[in-house]
């Protein structure tokens, strides 16, 4: 009688073994976010070269009031965000809110524990009045439980996460977004703009190399929970803007010809010298790109706010 067990993979793992089996090698930025890469991302975001962080705070600092008067909801309604980061944006505009007297439940989601629990303290030391209902977990799996109630909404998806999709994917994500939202709820969604290619080279290829090790994490993470022997100082980090369809590709390539073992997927990967593994996309957008997704989502765009640079916009969309 065979009583061989069934193998279950955690989803990293099945990623992992699936985009280091491909053909053209690939892992998934969504697990850049564990707790060792989101306190490296925290870094870039206080880098002077990553400049959609300051961008978008000068939106939010000078604008809030500006949006709350165009979300225009009557009466109580929930702020949801899906991948808040530190919350340090996002802080001034509930800030706002609170001092408008706005009544809302802030709901930040992130597949993080370390950075919820982060965020709410850091929140709730500086809005004490804030009321919060922490989810953690996947976006779509808290959207169900959200499409169920009456409360109208506020979506942050803020930070140009946006970008870090390819096209069919961003509007597959926003479609999903959309089918948890009611008539009338709002989407802010934080977008960057196309802009100089060496402005935009420089905030993704950074001379400390904050991006680099935020890319090498990714290495780090297989050996840590895969149980790997992975040459982490064998592989080197790349991007690539290309001004024509306004994408940042980001890559790992290996020095050498070599290969690793991992003991929780029983199985050896091998490297050919500069083969390289994708990690990333971060789309720049243009205006008509934006209005051309939205209507194609059946959403209006209420107003985009932008900062003095023009070079990023908080982009107000209404179901």
């Amino acid at each position: 009688m065979n009583t061989a067990q069934p193998i279950h993979y955690t989803a990293f793992a099945e990623d992992v073994l699936e985009g280091l089996t491909a053909k053209k090698k690939h892992l998934s930025s969504k697990y850049f976010y564990d707790d060792s890469g989101s306190q490296i991302f925290r870094q870039i975001m206080k880098m002077p070269e990553y400049y959609p962080t300051n961008c978008e705070l000068e939106i939010l600092s000078w604008q809030s009031d500006a949006i709350l008067d165009k979300i225009a909801f009557n009466g109580n309604f929930n702020i949801v965000e899906f991948g808040s980061g530190d919350g340090t944006k996002t802080k001034q505009l509930l800030s706002t809110f609170l001092n408008k007297n706005a009544d809302f439940t802030y709901m930040p989601i992130d597949i993080s524990e370390e950075a919820i629990l982060i965020l709410e303290e850091s929140m709730l030391a500086a809005l004490p009045n804030l009321k919060t209902e922490s989810k953690i977990g996947d976006y779509f799996d808290v959207l169900e439980d959200i499409a169920k109630e009456d409360t109208p909404n506020l979506f942050l998806f803020l930070g140009g996460n946006i970008g870090n999709y390819k096209k069919g994917d961003a509007f597959r994500l926003l479609q999903m977004f959309a089918s948890g939202m009611k008539k009338g709820d709002k989407l802010l969604l934080g977008i960057d703009l196309q802009k100089s290619p060496r402005i935009i080279q420089n905030a993704y290829d950074d001379p400390h190399g904050i991006t680099k090790a935020f890319n090498m994490n990714l290495l780090h993470r297989i050996n840590r929970e895969l149980d790997a022997n992975i040459a982490i100082d064998q592989f080197d980090f790349y991007c690539h803007y290309n001004p024509e369809n306004g994408e940042v590709n980001s890559y790992l390539y290996s020095l050498t010809k070599q290969q690793f073992y991992s003991r929780v997927l029983n199985k050896s990967f091998t490297f050919e010298k500069n083969e390289t593994i994708w990690t990333e996309l971060s789309k720049k957008y243009s205006f008509a790109e934006i209005e051309e997704l939205a209507s194609r989502l059946n959403f209006k765009v209420v107003e985009n706010f932008l900062d003095s640079k023009q070079y990023f916009t908080d982009s107000l969309w209404e179901k």
